[in-house]
């Protein structure tokens, strides 16, 4: 097992998985967008779990799609290596019909670190990975800068941000899209506060600073993964040059 092998087989995995979830939805249709949705978590949480059990024998799993025992499994706490995948970011995008916005997370932590990560893009037709980082965009110097932000609940105190740093809002759908879109050049930074999970972050965040894009909590402190508890509430995905600028916003707002 080599450091590479796992990078590619973060990529492989999640281009497979996104493929198997195009082909669901081009079967299905989407007349019954609630049956859609859990399908394609179900399936491709399943196709995750067998791959990695085969492939990956010795190493924990933590997926969004498992039970709460599985969850809570100690074992996972003591594991040196810990696969962090969800299946399918952003059900609501992949049952409706024409959307791209939609994604599949794997993702791999070791001792502490995130060192291996793929989101496949499967409407887009591209999966960004550690295997080859993308080189993020130039800044645009001239250009008011884009903030992605969630679709149907931006919190509030990213437009009070926006109206300070002077940027635009982008809506865009789950949140693999939208920290690939700050390293694809669609915006410049992507804030969230206010509800997620490490699988919503975990293999996006390991593409985004395998390739130099800084990636914190709102407050600038790390990111942390593999924890008792899941949860991670908030985020800052941003070009470094203009990382300092928000973060400096992001103080001022909640002084």
């Amino acid at each position: 097992m080599t450091v590479r092998d796992d990078h590619a087989l973060a990529a492989e995995l999640a281009t497979e998985a996104g493929e198997r979830l195009t082909a669901l939805r081009a079967e299905r249709g989407f007349a019954d967008p609630s049956g859609l949705r859990k399908e394609g978590d179900t399936a491709s949480h399943l196709f995750l779990m067998e791959a990695l059990s085969r492939l990956r024998p010795d190493d924990s799993v933590l997926s969004e799609e498992a039970t709460s025992e599985e969850r809570l499994d100690p074992r996972r706490l003591r594991a040196e290596r810990v696969w962090i995948v969800d299946p399918l970011d952003g059900t609501r995008e992949f049952a409706e019909e024409g959307r791209e916005d939609w994604a599949v997370h794997v993702a791999l932590w070791e001792r502490g670190t995130l060192t291996a990560g793929a989101v496949a893009l499967p409407a887009q037709g591209r999966t960004l990975s550690t295997l080859e980082p993308p080189v993020p965009p130039a800044p645009r110097p001239d250009a008011r800068p884009r903030i992605a932000v969630s679709r149907t609940r931006p919190p509030e105190f990213v437009r009070a941000l926006a109206e300070l740093a002077g940027a635009d809002l982008v809506p865009i759908g789950s949140a693999g899209a939208k920290i690939s879109a700050v390293l694809t050049g669609q915006v410049e930074a992507y804030v969230h506060a206010g509800g997620q999970y490490e699988w919503d972050s975990a293999a996006p965040v390991a593409v985004a600073l395998a390739s130099g894009v800084h990636a914190s909590r709102v407050d600038g402190s790390p990111l942390v993964y593999n924890q008792p508890d899941p949860s991670l509430p908030d985020i800052l995905v941003s070009l470094p040059g203009l990382a300092p600028t928000l973060l400096a916003g992001i103080r001022d707002l909640h002084r």
